[in-house]
C-alpha cells in the first residue's frame, strides 16, 4: 500500500471473540513483506532468519517487472525472447533468486506477486510506466517468472494494488479495472502455461477509495465489479466470461478509527467490514463471473505507529490493533492468510508523505517495538459482560506443536503474577475467559521447547 493511514486509539471495541466456533480459521498462514530487507539491502539471510524465529510461514515478495526487464527506461522494446527467463540480464533475477532461494532454504514459503512498473517499451503511451500495459507483453513476463520460480513459489497474485492510480493508469471512467482485466487473464494464461500449478490469485486491491483525480484511489468493489463486467446489482455483462482464480486478495488496512472501524462507503473494505468482501465474492460467484466460494487472502496489512505523530498510533497500541485485526482475520473462514507489513519501518523524511511506520522494528536503532513480541505471541483481552473478559491467543512459532504456556497480569505498578497455564493445541491457538479488574495488563509467557528460550507477550489491556 503506497497512501497514508491514520489510526487512533479506539476507547472502547466490541467483543472481539467470534460468534460461533465453527467460523473460526486455525489454519491460517502468516506472510511477512520486507522489500527493504529482503530485496534491497544486499543479502536477505539476518531478514529470513528473523522471519523464521517469529514463526511466520511465508515472505511475500513483489516481483517488479521493470526491474527484470532489459532496456525499461527505452521506447522501443529490445530484441529478446520475453518468455525464456534466460533472455533476460542474469543479475536482474539475482535479488529474487536470493530472496526466494534463502526462504525455501529456512522451510518459508514464497507468495510471489508479478507487478509493475511496466518497462516503458510495454505501455501505449511511452511516457510513464503506469499508463495501460501491454497485457501481451505481460502475459510473456509471466511466462518467464512462472519458467524460473514455477517449482519454488507456493501462492502467485497478480499486480499489486491495481485500484490505485499511482500503481496502474488510466483511473479516470475506471479504464485502469478494465486495463487490469486483461493483465490478470494473459498472466494467468502465461503462468499456466509455463507449468504453474500453485493457486493463482487476483485483487491485491487497496481498501479505500478518494477522489483524488489521476493518482486516486477507485473503492475496492467498485473496481472489482468493473474487473467482472458486473453492474452495481452485479448483473454481469454478455460476452464476459468466469473469471479463472483460486483466490482473491485484500490489503484491508484500517483507518483513524482502529480495526473495528466500519467505512460509510459500501464499497470499501478494511479489516473491520471483511464480510462486505465475503458478500461481494458470493454474488459475483452468482453471477457467474468468479468461482464459488472463493478463499480470501489478507496478503498486507499493518498498524502505522509512532515516530509518525499524524498518521501514527503509541508503540503499545501499535501491537493491540495489529493483535485484533489478526483476530478478526481469524474469525472468518474464508481467510486463509494473515500479513505483517513491515519488518522494519520506513525511513521518515520531514515533511514527506508515503513512509510506512508499520514494522516490528524502529528505523533509527533498530529497536524491537512492542508490536515484535506481540506479533510472536499475539493477545487480545476482549471486555464481556459484567465482570468477565475473553482472552485469546496465538503461539506463532507452535508449527504444529502442542504445548503451555503462562498468562499473567499485573495490576498498578505491581510485577506480573501468574494467573493461570494455558494449554494450546497444535495449530497454536487457544482462547478463555478470566476475571476483569479495572486497569489490569495482561501477557502471556512461552518458552521455545526447541532452543529453550523464554519469551514475553507484549503487555495489553481490555478492549
Amino acid at each position: 500500500m503506497r497512501h497514508r493511514i491514520l489510526l487512533v486509539v479506539v476507547s472502547c471495541l466490541a467483543l472481539l471473540v467470534p460468534a460461533a466456533a465453527a467460523s473460526a480459521n486455525g489454519t491460517q498462514f502468516t506472510t511477512v513483506e520486507a522489500p527493504s530487507e529482503l530485496l534491497f539491502s544486499g543479502s536477505p539471510d539476518a531478514a529470513l532468519d528473523q522471519i523464521r524465529d517469529l514463526g511466520a510461514t511465508a515472505i511475500r515478495i513483489q516481483l517488479s517487472w521493470s526491474l527484470v526487464a532489459p532496456d525499461a527506461n527505452a521506447k522501443r522494446a529490445p530484441s529478446f525472447n520475453q518468455t525464456d527467463p534466460n533472455a533476460y540480464p542474469a543479475g536482474n533475477w539475482a535479488r529474487y533468486d536470493a530472496a526466494i532461494d534463502g526462504a525455501r532454504a529456512r522451510g518459508l514459503k514464497v507468495y510471489l506477486t508479478l507487478t509493475g512498473p511496466a518497462p516503458r517499451w510495454a505501455t501505449a503511451s511511452k511516457r510513464d510506466q503506469l499508463t495501460r500495459p501491454s497485457a501481451e507483453a505481460f502475459s510473456k513476463f509471466a511466462t518467464a517468472a512462472g519458467r524460473r520460480y514455477g517449482s519454488k513459489v507456493s501462492w502467485w497474485s497478480i499486480w499489486n494494488e491495481p485500484n490505485l492510480g499511482k500503481l496502474l493508469k488510466p483511473i479516470k471512467r475506471l479504464e485502469s479495472a478494465k486495463v487490469y482485466r486483461q493483465l490478470y487473464l494473459q498472466a494467468y494464461s502465461g503462468l499456466r502455461g509455463a507449468g504453474v500449478r500453485a493457486p493463482i490469485l487476483i485483487g491485491e486491491l487497496a481498501p479505500i477509495g478518494n477522489g483524488i483525480s489521476n493518482t486516486g484511489t477507485i473503492n475496492p468493489l467498485k473496481f472489482l465489479r468493473t474487473v467482472l463486467c458486473l453492474d452495481n446489482r452485479y448483473r454481469k455483462s454478455r460476452g464476459c466470461g468466469k473469471v479463472p482464480t483460486q483466490g482473491f486478495a485484500m490489503h484491508p488496512y484500517t483507518t483513524k478509527f482502529g480495526p473495528l472501524f466500519q467505512p460509510a462507503n459500501q464499497d470499501d473494505v478494511t479489516i473491520g467490514v471483511l464480510p462486505r468482501l465475503v458478500k461481494a465474492l458470493d454474488r459475483a460467484a452468482s453471477a457467474g463471473a468468479l468461482p464459488r466460494r472463493l478463499p480470501i487472502y489478507v496478503s498486507e496489512f499493518g498498524v502505522q505507529s509512532y515516530p509518525d505523530r499524524v498518521s501514527g498510533v503509541p508503540l503499545p497500541t501499535q501491537s493491540d490493533f495489529r493483535s485484533i485485526g489478526e483476530h478478526i482475520a481469524w474469525g472468518n473462514a474464508r481467510v486463509k492468510s494473515f500479513s505483517q507489513y513491515l519488518l522494519r519501518d520506513d525511513r521518515t523524511i520531514a515533511g514527506a508523505h508515503g513512509a510506512f511506520e508499520s514494522g516490528l522494528f524502529l528505523f533509527k536503532n533498530g529497536a524491537p517495538k512492542p508490536s515484535y513480541f506481540g506479533f510472536r505471541l499475539p493477545l487480545v483481552v476482549s471486555k464481556g459482560k459484567g465482570a468477565r473478559v475473553a482472552l485469546w491467543g496465538f503461539v506463532r512459532p507452535a508449527h504444529g506443536r502442542a504445548g503451555s504456556l503462562e498468562v499473567q497480569t499485573k495490576d498498578g505498578n505491581g510485577a506480573w503474577r501468574k494467573l493461570a497455564t494455558q494449554r494450546y493445541s497444535g495449530s497454536g491457538y487457544w482462547k478463555r475467559s478470566a476475571t476483569a479488574k479495572a486497569g489490569r495488563q495482561w501477557r502471556v509467557l512461552w518458552t521455545d521447547p526447541s532452543s529453550g528460550t523464554e519469551w514475553a507477550g507484549s503487555a495489553t489491556v481490555a478492549r
